[in-house]
């Protein structure tokens, strides 16, 4: 029934934003540590690599990225599989998109946006920032412009993957604290710390 999947899913996002707002300051911890080394990460790659320009690793729609991938970890949105999907689609289409409209800066921007939200929602990839990642693509520098669809293996492809390893590790290191939410990697997990705990 269509209600009672609303319903539930309205209670399973009002238990996250519930459990996501206690204040347990390990757990905050280790969301700052870890947005901390993600972001820092690449902020040093692009001031070491190349320090002049915008197109290496870093863009804004990581930063809230990082809201979920470290501070609301248990979100659906958060998921590696949102992600690297979200981000990835959301590029592809900022970059078709500012292609084939090049010069109509409202329809591109619009366009770009509108149709990633659609396409993430079809893959069920769905991550919000990659609204953003669409966007910069089509409102970005010209350097930005410039890349083409290499935009999409950087800086997007490469920072997204630099932000999930960290999460990874990060979102990991406590007992209480796990990442990603699927049940396989739990069963896994459980096997890697029982073995651990046995030695």
């Amino acid at each position: 029934m269509p209600t009672e999947k609303i319903k539930r899913s309205y209670r399973k996002t009002k238990y996250i934003l519930y459990k996501e707002t206690l204040v347990d300051f390990r757990e905050k911890f280790w969301s700052f540590v870890g947005s901390f080394i993600g972001i820092g990460t690449l902020a040093y790659l692009q001031s070491r690599m190349l320090p002049d320009s915008d197109v290496l690793f870093l863009i804004g729609s990581f930063g809230a990225s990082s809201v979920l991938i470290y501070g609301i970890i248990q979100s659906p949105l958060a998921q590696p599989r949102n992600l690297i999907g979200g981000h990835v689609i959301s590029a592809i289409v900022g970059v078709t998109v500012a292609k084939f409209v090049p010069d109509i800066f409202w329809l591109t921007a619009a366009l770009s946006v509108s149709l990633s939200i659609i396409l993430m929602q079809l893959t069920k990839t769905l991550h919000p920032p990659g609204g953003a990642t669409a966007l910069i693509a089509v409102t970005g520098s010209a350097q930005i412009k410039n890349l083409g669809y290499w935009y999409v293996i950087s800086p997007v492809l490469s920072g997204v993957l630099i932000l999930l390893v960290v999460a990874l590790i990060f979102n990991n290191m406590t007992v209480n604290r796990y990442y990603p939410i699927h049940g396989k990697y739990h069963k896994f997990r459980k096997k890697i710390h029982k073995s651990l705990n046995n030695k």
